[in-house]
């Protein structure tokens, strides 16, 4: 997989190594010629720097972006990250545009408006993982997508939850919405029909707006 990653710093250096180290070519664009400079000297993995400002299309164009399957906007600047999005999926028509938010405040303005398919607040993540860790009994929303029209919610089934003790195909969930993983005693259960739910099972669904109250009645109650 072609993989662009616009911002040099920590965050999208990190995310380079790790796509790298998983075979995935990565070109990884960043406008500061020394720092650029300084990794092309350390770094003999699979990583192709080019030093360019990644809000303009002629450095996108250089650069070959239009070869990339998934773009990420990993800079520090949110402004130049929505730009990058728009350009990528306007200009490039990449598929997959994932997207760095650096202050919650603009989390809404990251939006298939923008270009974004996936936005990735550290806050929002921290937060959703706090209350995954301790929340039982109750519905903990853990990644939003698609203009946040659908997404991943979590929960950890209470004693008294309706689900316990019945099989998944029983449950009546909506159309828009399916039970994808168990976490039963820190082991990954795959779902089926047939699987019956118990106290205590960390249930993950994918769910829509529509559909995320009805799923919150059937396993919380």
């Amino acid at each position: 997989m072609n993989v662009a990653i616009a911002g040099g710093g920590v965050v999208g250096r990190s995310i380079a190594r790790d796509l790298a180290r998983n075979d995935h070519d990565v070109l990884l664009i960043e406008s500061d010629p020394a720092v650029v400079a300084r990794e092309q000297a350390e770094d003999d993995r699979n990583i192709r720097w080019y030093t360019g400002d990644a809000c303009e299309v002629s450095t996108l164009q250089d650069a070959g972006f239009g070869n990339a399957d998934v773009v990420v906007a990993a800079t520090g600047d949110d402004e130049d990250n929505l730009v990058v999005s728009l350009l990528a999926k306007q200009e490039f028509a990449v598929p997959r545009v994932i997207a760095r938010v650096n202050h919650p405040k603009n989390l809404w303005l990251f939006n298939e408006t923008w270009g974004v398919d996936v936005s990735v607040s550290t806050p929002h993540l921290m937060t959703a993982l706090v209350e995954e860790a301790v929340s039982v009994g109750s519905l903990v929303r853990l990644l939003h997508f698609s203009e946040g029209k659908a997404g991943l919610v979590e929960v950890t089934l209470a004693e008294d939850s309706p689900a316990g003790g019945r099989r998944i195909a029983d449950l009546g969930m909506p159309r828009d919405a399916s039970v994808v993983a168990l976490v039963r005693e820190r082991r990954v259960v795959v779902p089926r029909g047939d699987t019956t739910l118990l106290a205590g099972d960390e249930v993950i669904a994918l769910v829509t707006v529509d559909s995320e109250d009805a799923v919150r009645r059937i396993l919380v109650g």
